[in-house]
């Protein structure tokens, strides 16, 4: 286990304890210093892993996509990405354009008041949902059936998207 700053350890230690409080069975991995986790929600079961980064008083949290992006569809779901980050209140997806990884990032600062299960909880929630909530339309567009302006408009609406008539 890597040495930590003693607010460090107090924080991957709040994170380790409402990790196994709220029934999320972290695995610790060493080599990055990062609890992974699984989340199965009502469209997909993802990929979590949740990092007190002890360097910036910062907790990050992802929640992966599980897929590749294949190259020849990682315009559009960029343009998929910036359509659903905008107006985004809690955290971002992201995309790596080398290998197709998507993801999307919650994550806080908790400089100068510790980490508490609540703060946990709230950032580790809208990762995993949000990817859970999203993961339709971005499947459709990796799939070449949707736009990534009709996936999202059809996500955030709830409601097939609008055309004009020309």
């Amino acid at each position: 286990m890597p040495e930590r700053s003693p607010i460090s350890e107090k924080a991957f230690v709040a994170l380790r304890e409402f990790l196994d409080a709220d029934g999320w069975h972290p695995v610790y991995v060493e080599e990055g210093d990062f609890f992974r986790m699984a989340f199965r929600g009502r469209n997909g079961e993802f990929r979590v892993v949740a990092r007190v980064r002890g360097d910036f008083d910062q907790l990050m949290v992802y929640a992966f996509a599980p897929l590749a992006v294949p190259e020849e569809r990682r315009l559009e779901v960029c343009e998929f990405v910036a359509r659903a980050n905008y107006g985004m209140r809690i955290g971002n997806f992201e995309i790596d354009m080398n290998d197709g990884e998507l993801r999307y990032k919650s994550s806080l600062d908790y400089e100068d008041v510790g980490l508490t299960a609540i703060m946990i909880r709230n950032v580790i929630y809208p990762a995993a949902q949000t990817m859970d909530r999203y993961f339709p339309g971005l499947i459709a567009v990796v799939a070449g059936a949707k736009s990534a302006e009709a996936a999202v408009e059809m996500i955030e609406t709830g409601l097939p998207p609008q055309h004009s008539q020309n």
